[in-house]
């Protein structure tokens, strides 16, 4: 799919009042992500590790998950299949975010369920493409 397709896929797609996680151990990444998406209309919630994310999944009920990848006590493979594997939250599309962009890393995505994979550091317009894209398709 070239960048004329991207754009008519996602073009147009609100995302006012989307409810989206950012799961990432870096105050940094979490604060740009937030920042972008506010601007955008999107309610953000905010976990620094997948234990946190996990508790807050329930009480938030996110229509999107970003979550890192490498990240302490629970990593974001673990946190992925875990989302996944509830009823709840199957269909809840989630974003790998990560620094490590090779095949295998993106395979192991795919297989805890995954539905994209964002390498840091990402743009402003990778990431708002991710979520119309996903928002889009769920």
């Amino acid at each position: 799919m070239d960048s004329t397709e991207k754009e008519n896929l996602t073009e147009g797609v609100s995302l006012d009042g989307l409810k989206i996680m950012v799961i990432d151990d870096s105050r940094t990444i979490r604060r740009s992500a937030e920042t972008m998406l506010s601007k955008e209309g999107c309610e953000v919630i905010s976990a620094g590790d997948g234990f946190e994310a996990l508790a807050l999944i329930h009480q938030h009920r996110p229509d999107l998950v970003f979550v890192d990848i490498m990240m302490p006590r629970l990593d974001g493979y673990q946190t992925c299949a875990i989302i996944k594997n509830n009823s709840q939250f199957s269909a809840t599309p989630v974003i790998m975010l990560t620094s490590k962009d090779g095949l295998f890393d993106k395979a192991r995505g795919r297989i805890v369920g995954s539905d994209h994979y964002l390498t840091k550091p990402f743009t402003r317009d990778e990431l708002l493409d991710a979520v119309r894209e996903h928002h889009k398709a769920a």
